[in-house]
């Protein structure tokens, strides 16, 4: 008997509950305006913090428009490798250590080691 019930159903493809009684959660949605006036419709939960800015799928930077533009500010430098080394060490100390290592790479080698 089971088996003539299921006769035709998708099995796992479709869900065999109902949308009845179910509430989706609370949303909102945020406008952004580009520059050329494109403008972007983002739909945010009605809890979520919504950004200043929004990049639209063509790649342009739209604002909210009931918001101002957010400030433009300076990004920190990148720090290279070397300049967090300097933080920690001298340069004659890093002079030392890289030649406390040659000569230990040479004694290993067997070269002549000038003291």
């Amino acid at each position: 008997m089971s088996d003539r019930s299921l006769r035709g159903m998708r099995l796992g493809a479709q869900s065999m509950e109902t949308e009845q009684g179910v509430e989706p959660a609370p949303r909102q949605d945020v406008e952004y305006v580009c520059e050329d006036g494109e403008k972007i419709v983002v739909t945010f939960s009605a809890d979520a913090e919504i950004p200043a800015t929004w990049t639209s799928p063509t790649g342009k930077e739209g604002v909210l428009v009931d918001g101002s533009k957010p400030d433009a500010t300076p990004d920190k430098p990148v720090r290279t490798h070397w300049d967090m080394l300097l933080e920690r060490r001298s340069e004659e100390e890093l002079e030392q250590i890289l030649e406390d290592r040659l000569k230990i790479l040479r004694e290993r080698r067997g070269e002549k080691v000038n003291a």
